[in-house]
């Protein structure tokens, strides 16, 4: 079991290009593959009247693979082009479990979303780079100091008239509004 704290700091670049095209984007310019591609079911727990979303809050269950990670997400503490908000996460050994425990607790899963995601990293250390591969688009994500973030986005031909501070869970209501006859959760559909 592994926890971590701190505060993340990060920003989304919606990408019009396929999913190849931006790997190798990131890697002619110094990336590498930090954590290969895998599919991740997200489920965002919340209590009936919505009480950590009203809180800015957010309690999360993650299946990545065979690893089930818990995080919490604090309220945002710098806001504008970039978004940080204190994060703890805690590495479980069982995602039903998890599951039973936060129900127990009173809390449901309120939005669930999908995503095939892919990490890097930089020679520089500075921070991360995921491509996340979402049922609404390809997104990056930077992750890492606004300097890094800002260095990074500029080398890769992104300025932050690009940078997008929404959650997907906010991004996919936006969609929805759009698109009424859209899923409930972010999903991809059934095969």
């Amino acid at each position: 079991m592994s926890t971590s704290g701190g505060v993340e700091t990060e920003v989304k670049v919606p990408l019009s290009t396929d999913a190849e095209s931006a790997r190798r984007m990131l890697e002619v310019r110094g990336f590498r593959v930090s954590v290969p591609r895998v599919f991740e079911a997200n489920s965002v727990y919340d209590t009936p009247t919505e009480e950590l979303r009203s809180k800015g809050q957010l309690l999360r269950l993650r299946l990545a693979g065979e690893v089930v990670t818990l995080t919490w997400k604090g309220p945002t503490v710098l806001a504008g082009l970039h978004k940080a908000r204190p994060e703890t996460e805690l590495r479980v050994d069982d995602f039903e479990r998890a599951h039973s425990l936060l129900t127990s607790l009173g809390f449901s899963v309120r939005f669930r979303y999908d995503k095939y995601r892919t990490e890097f990293v930089s020679s520089d250390d500075g921070g991360t780079a995921t491509l996340d591969e979402t049922p609404i688009g390809l997104f990056m994500e930077l992750e890492g100091s606004p300097e890094w973030i800002d260095r990074t986005a500029d080398s890769l031909g992104y300025s932050n008239e690009h940078y997008v501070t929404l959650s997907y869970g906010s991004l996919y209501l936006r969609q929805r509004a759009e698109h009424p006859e859209a899923p409930e959760f972010m999903v991809f559909p059934a095969s």
